[in-house]
């Protein structure tokens, strides 16, 4: 398969198992859905009616007037515990290589097929300067969320976009499916595409 090189005559060759391979939405939703629970912090704490600070005494007497009850760190007072309380856990799941591997190809492939990747000859910038990277971008019409993937990323590159909203800049080792799905264009390097194939395949 074939590649065009925006604004060149060039093409890049690339595996047809990696930019033309079919889509499955299960694999890619549950690869996506693995990589944001990853990112949770899951650090939610709660206190049960054992945890929290106060007496355990009971509070009336059992008989004579009102409902009967215990200590007032029971959950249906104000001020006790939580029933169920939460607690620090990990969100994390566990994704097979090859079913990420696989994922990610997936998902190259359909934004291959839907013209959502745009690769160029290379993406430099000559100074850290956001308005030099606005009219490269305008110049190569990205939509409103472009993904700038690069085979390493320049911190030229990486200064001008930091204070661009929607405009992510990428190397191929921090390439993730979310960011991916999320992006209306991926412009690649042509190196970048290269990188990609040797990680993918």
């Amino acid at each position: 398969m074939e590649l065009a090189i925006t604004n060149s005559s060039k093409t890049v060759s690339v595996s047809d198992a990696i930019f033309g391979r079919e889509f499955s939405e299960d694999l890619v939703h549950q690869v996506v859905v693995a990589y944001r629970n990853a990112g949770r912090a899951g650090t939610k704490a709660q206190k049960t009616r054992s945890e929290v600070n106060g007496t355990t005494k009971k509070s009336k007497k059992q008989k004579g007037g009102g409902a009967r009850h215990g200590a007032l760190t029971a959950p249906i007072f104000v001020g006790g515990g939580v029933t169920f309380a939460a607690k620090p856990r990990s969100f994390a799941q566990k994704v097979n290589r090859k079913m990420y591997r696989a994922a990610m190809a997936a998902i190259l492939s359909e934004l291959n097929r839907q013209g959502r990747i745009m690769v160029v000859e290379s993406f430099d910038l000559d100074a850290p300067k956001t308005a030099g990277l606005i009219s490269k971008l305008k110049s190569l019409e990205v939509g409103k969320r472009p993904l700038i993937v690069t085979e390493d990323a320049t911190e030229n590159l990486y200064l001008s976009a930091r204070n661009l909203p929607y405009v992510e800049v990428r190397d191929v080792q921090g390439l993730d499916p979310v960011s991916l799905v999320g992006a209306d264009s991926v412009v690649v390097t042509a190196d970048a595409v290269k990188k990609i194939e040797e990680w993918l395949a």
